[in-house]
């Protein structure tokens, strides 16, 4: 049974993530699902635009999309299921797909909205709509599992305002739907009971451009993410995360300490990996970014039994076994070299070669 559920009403392309009791998590059968839609409705005259919406257990909405199918990454290691090679590089052919679709791109991201979920709604053109609610729960939680923040996570995280992409990036923090738009993650905040009536709305051209006229005329909303702009921008421009870590444990205030409290549970060694990604694709394309994030999770994976690193530790410690006491290696976020970090950074393919060439 499919679990991207597809459908062409009036002059839009519906698409329908369906695998509520995963929270929608992305499979790779559903990361290919996904990308035929695209490609086929690109060509498609019926369709003029394209809008994305989850499946909660309740009903349509509710949830958005949790990630990735991380059970199958922690699996796909213990098997040597080389299908985890593919599950990134098709992903991410995916997230560039959104990035350069011909078509206005809408999301509803109702409720969570997490790791490869950012991924199909981050990245759409100036044409596109991403429809926060009250219930939107938004993050990028990878350095919790021993990862970084990918699926172009480094190139949209970079272009928030100020140093709030490097705070998301390290602390892994969950923001709502104001805190998404003050991010410029999210274009506006709808109350989730205006969502049916809205997606019905989107299938016709006059209730796409309301829905447009809305996001223009709205006022920003209440942000608690944009009231801690400032402490944000103090501590996570400065140019090391020992030193980021040491300047909040020496603050007095509550938030610094339970920040840095946070980033202490965190990987070390990812979590110095995370900043420079943020730090290097702020100045990149998403092409650039995205090959780049090709070669940094082939080095997060290991299809080698005893070779698991921190990612598959963090997977384990998490999710797995949930004793949420990840063994963590190196242990301590002072004990990271510089030569660790700039390991990930390092291509396993000569350009020719990369998976991701053809992007552009």
């Amino acid at each position: 049974m499919s679990e991207v559920l597809t459908e062409i009403r009036g002059t839009a392309g519906l698409i329908t993530l369906d695998r509520p009791r995963a929270m929608n998590a992305l499979s790779l059968n559903m990361i290919r699902e996904l990308t035929a839609t695209l490609l086929a409705w690109a060509g498609d005259m019926r369709v003029q635009r394209v809008a994305v919406r989850g499946m909660g257990k309740e009903g349509p909405f509710g949830t958005f999309c949790a990630g990735g199918d991380i059970r199958f990454f922690h699996q796909a290691v213990l098997d040597g299921d080389w299908r985890l090679v593919d599950f990134f590089t098709e992903e991410y052919t995916l997230n560039h797909l959104i990035h350069a679709y011909p078509k206005p791109y809408a999301v509803f991201m109702d409720g969570v909205v997490m790791g490869g979920g950012m991924g199909i709604s981050a990245h759409g053109s100036d044409d596109s709509l991403r429809i926060a609610t009250e219930r939107t729960k938004m993050a990028m939680p990878e350095t919790a599992i021993g990862l970084f923040p990918d699926v172009g996570g480094g190139w949209f995280l970079a272009r928030c305002p100020g140093r709030i992409g490097e705070y998301l990036a390290l602390t892994g923090q969950a923001i709502f739907g104001a805190d998404a738009v003050a991010a410029r993650l999210a274009d506006i905040v709808l109350d989730s009971s205006e969502l049916p009536a809205a997606w019905d709305a989107f299938t016709t051209t006059d209730g796409y451009e309301q829905l447009r006229e809305r996001r223009l005329q709205a006022e920003r909303p209440v942000s608690a993410l944009a009231a801690r702009r400032a402490d944000i921008d103090h501590f996570f421009a400065l140019p090391t995360v020992p030193d980021i870590v040491s300047a909040l444990e020496a603050d007095g205030s509550a938030w610094a300490r339970d920040t840095a409290a946070l980033l202490r549970t965190r990987s070390p060694l990812m979590l110095h990996v995370a900043l420079e990604h943020v730090r290097r694709a702020r100045h990149m394309t998403l092409a650039a970014d995205l090959r780049m994030e090709r070669d940094m999770v082939r080095h997060c994976f290991s299809m080698r039994p005893g070779r698991a690193g921190e990612t598959f530790e963090g997977i384990r410690a998490r999710v797995i076994d949930k004793d949420h006491t990840p063994r963590w290696n190196p242990a301590r976020i002072e004990d990271v070299t510089p030569e660790m970090v700039q390991a990930f950074f390092a291509s396993p393919w000569p350009p020719h070669a990369h998976p991701l060439r053809a992007l552009a």
